[in-house]
């Protein structure tokens, strides 16, 4: 159990080290199902979305499953330069490892084989099954696609979910944001910025409507937010844009408070369509919000799981895997393995000296999740 932190770490970089955009994630998938063969699980298969699964059998036949599950896909194009860089004394009791994904959520498809291997050097045999879940498109534009897919298929019959998140240790994910995305394009005649100056610029146009949208109100309890994270268009700096395009993401934790920025955007998206002007609206992603009251089970053993290593837990609130199932009703909480920091750039850190507290809790979850629901 000692080298057991060092050999998380380790698969974890391997796992890095293979390139995963969203939709681009079998190359790293196929690499964990090889991993899932080699530790003898049962059923090991990739499904049409490309989710990788595999089942550790439990005692009783007949017991509903617990589903482990861990996002391969990352934030960085195949491009991205994966150097890893390592700090302190290259120990799993020390120092910080840097690298493009690193911790989300390399870590955390780690883990999964960090909570068998932590089950099997203490012999605990579970009453219940667990099908440990690697799924794509938790990232961008992937709409929690994956999810959707791993929830399809074993629907309600479940205990719950519990999903890893490389970082975020400490914190219980128990409730699930609301998210709406769109893609909004503006189009117009174009023209030259000198003898054609007057007509609209689809570029002009899409900003003045970016402003408006950034004048919302938008209330802090619930926390609500805006962010248009992608702006393009035009040809270049003497021409009147013909066309300009950005990607706008509102979230928020209350639906309500949701729905109504919804309609203020889309009562914008409408009156920024005039003659000469076609301004377009395209939903290009929806992540369902759902809560775990505080006094379920599983969001209590999950508290209990944390403060067994010492940590004082925090109950939050997240846009996750965990969308789709607390969404249906369906049990499901995320725990983190580590701290670190950066997540989503290609300064992305992990602390290694807390992995052994955060695989332990959360393979103390897996064992004892079967009791809290008795």
């Amino acid at each position: 159990m000692n080298n057991l932190p060092a050999r998380i770490i380790d698969l974890a970089v391997q796992i890095q080290q293979i390139p995963a955009p969203t939709f681009s994630e079998e190359p790293r998938g196929e690499f964990v199902r090889g991993l899932f063969v080699n530790e003898q699980l049962q059923d090991v298969s990739m499904d049409s979305h490309g989710n990788v699964y595999a089942r550790l059998p439990g005692r009783e036949k007949h017991a509903k499953p617990l589903i482990v599950s861990a996002h391969l896909d990352t934030v960085f194009p195949k491009s991205i330069n994966l150097q890893v860089t390592r700090r302190g004394q290259g120990q799993s009791d020390a120092g910080k490892i840097s690298a493009p994904g690193i911790g989300d959520n390399s870590l955390g498809v780690a883990s999964l084989f960090g909570i068998l291997w932590s089950l099997r050097a203490r012999q605990i045999e579970l009453a219940h099954d667990v099908w440990f879940v690697a799924n794509v498109g938790e990232e961008g534009l992937g709409d929690l696609c994956g999810m959707r897919g791993v929830v399809d298929r074993f629907n309600k019959n479940v205990i719950g979910y519990l999903v890893l998140e490389g970082l975020a240790l400490g914190h219980v994910y128990h409730r699930a944001i609301g998210v709406r995305r769109y893609r909004i394009t503006a189009k117009t005649a174009g023209g030259h910025s000198w003898s054609d100056y007057g007509q609209p610029s689809a570029v002009h146009e899409l900003a003045a409507l970016v402003t408006q949208l950034t004048a919302l109100h938008l209330p802090r309890e619930p926390r609500t937010t805006m962010n248009v994270g992608r702006f393009e268009g035009g040809t270049g700096i003497n021409v009147l844009a013909s066309e300009a395009k950005c990607e706008l993401d509102l979230r928020s934790e209350d639906p309500a408070a949701l729905e109504r920025l919804i309609y203020q955007a889309e009562e914008l998206f409408r009156f920024a369509d005039r003659d000469g002007v076609k301004v377009t609206a395209e939903i290009i992603g929806q992540r369902p919000a759902g809560e775990l009251p505080v006094e379920h089970p599983l969001v209590k053993l999950a508290v209990n799981c944390t403060k067994e290593q010492g940590l004082k837990p925090t109950l939050t609130s997240g846009s996750t895997d965990a969308n789709i199932p607390l969404s249906r009703g369906i049990p499901a909480v995320v725990m983190g393995i580590t701290t670190g920091g950066g997540a989503h750039t290609t300064h992305e850190y992990i602390d290694t000296a807390p992995v052994e507290k955060g695989i332990n809790g959360v393979a103390r979850f897996v064992e004892l999740v079967g009791e809290s629901k008795k």
